[in-house]
């Protein structure tokens, strides 16, 4: 095993923040994997993907584990429909563009989200209408403490808005090494139901969309909003869009009657969290190299040299004011390392 000490986790995630690993080490193999968690020299492991999740405050004084677990495969196919089964070191966007190519449904309104496979079933990733659980069919998973692999059915993930079992219930005793998802071949069921994907396609003249030009609406739209972590430093959306109940909601409308929202059920709505953060004035606004983008003011960013906690602190203040002027709880969709 190549382990490497002191090492900067800076081109590891998607914030930019040079932050650093007491010991590093790639993972390539399922097998690379199990020796790493037996070895005993280092016994606390921290375990590290596609990055983009994630906000790193502090050094890491662990082995940080690099999942690069790498292969897509067909695991069953009809006329109608195909079953792949992607290692989790897939870069996610990457592997979108491969079922396109492919002709294969399910993912299209999921193009160009940052990250890697593997850590799609953590949050049930979602976009535009589409979530992972709709296409989810089983992940694997190493046990961190037997090294033994457990396969996750759909409903064992417990799949929720931005969650899943990953996140609470076995935090921290598994690592995803693969996702299997099952798309269809034919008979696409195409999603355009929200509106900036319509007018994008509108603007192109395209009435009777395919899978690729939803996707390619998709990603010009996402182009037009999001920054390029690899140009400005970001980890996507940085909050979840808050969920209140019927009661906040009609006091919530009568003090903000030209508010946007999304009924969820009878007795719950979503409030964009972008919408609140942009009526309290911080969209665009920099607090030395950290800020929230002029284009999205989901988005907190890095321009530069900040710092995890800088980042963090400017999340906090959001979070407060947010909950002063509006009584809502907005909360991170990010990871955060501290």
């Amino acid at each position: 095993m190549n382990i490497q000490s002191n090492f900067s986790l800076k081109a590891y995630n998607t914030f930019g923040i040079d932050a650093k690993a007491s010991y590093f080490l790639e993972i390539n193999s399922i097998e690379d994997l199990r020796k790493a968690f037996q070895q005993e020299t280092h016994p606390k492991k921290f375990i590290i993907s596609g990055g983009s999740n994630m906000l790193i405050t502090q050094d890491i004084d662990a082995l940080v584990l690099h999942i690069n677990l790498k292969g897509i495969e067909v695991v069953h196919e009809t006329e109608e429909d195909v079953t792949l089964k992607i290692m989790a070191g897939e870069n996610w966007h990457q592997m979108v563009m491969y079922t396109l190519e492919k002709g294969y449904g399910g993912l299209e309104n999921m193009s160009l989200i940052p990250g890697n496979t593997g850590t799609a079933p953590i949050q049930n990733i979602g976009a535009y209408g589409v979530e992972l659980k709709d296409t989810f069919v089983s992940c694997e998973a190493m046990d961190v403490q037997t090294q033994t692999l457990k396969t996750f059915t759909k409903e064992d993930c417990k799949f929720g808005y931005r969650d899943s079992i990953f996140k609470n219930v076995v935090k921290g005793r598994y690592v995803i090494t693969s996702v299997t998802l099952q798309l269809t071949k034919r008979n696409h069921k195409k999603n355009t139901s929200y509106g900036a994907i319509e007018a994008k396609l509108k603007e192109n003249n395209i009435l009777d969309p395919s899978i690729k030009d939803i996707s390619n609406a998709v990603i010009a739209i996402r182009q037009e909003k999001l920054p390029d972590p690899k140009v400005l430093g970001n980890s996507g959306s940085f909050f979840k869009n808050p969920v209140i109940d019927k009661e906040t909601f009609t006091s919530f409308l009568e003090k903000n009657p030209n508010a946007p929202f999304y009924k969820v059920s009878e007795s719950e709505y979503k409030i964009p969290a972008g919408w609140l953060i942009e009526q309290c004035g911080f969209k665009g606004k920099r607090f030395d190299d950290a800020g929230v983008h002029k284009n999205q003011a989901l988005v907190l960013v890095n321009y530069g040299n900040a710092t995890g906690e800088e980042i963090l602190k400017l999340a906090r203040r959001i979070i407060k004011e947010v909950k002063e002027v509006y009584g809502i709880d907005i909360v991170p969709e990010v990871n955060i390392i501290k």
